[in-house]
């Protein structure tokens, strides 16, 4: 799932400079943020790169063999 950072303008005008919101796409994300923030103005939007985190990029056999140690 990819990440999205976005800036907005609400219905009554507040400005919320970073939301972050996950989905498939870019379409998908805005579709939640519209749930979420109904007749909102999307004034930026940006794809945040996820890094792979260590323990996810361990192999089964990696970790059996820290387990048999």
């Amino acid at each position: 799932m990819l990440r999205f950072d976005f800036s907005i303008r609400t219905r009554d005008g507040q400005r919320i400079e970073s939301l972050v919101i996950g989905g498939v796409d870019q379409q998908d994300a805005e579709r939640k943020l519209n749930q979420m923030y109904r007749y909102c103005e999307i004034l930026r939007c940006e794809s945040k790169e996820r890094g792979v985190k260590k323990s996810e990029s361990n192999s089964v056999e990696d970790i059996l063999s820290l387990i048999s140690k």
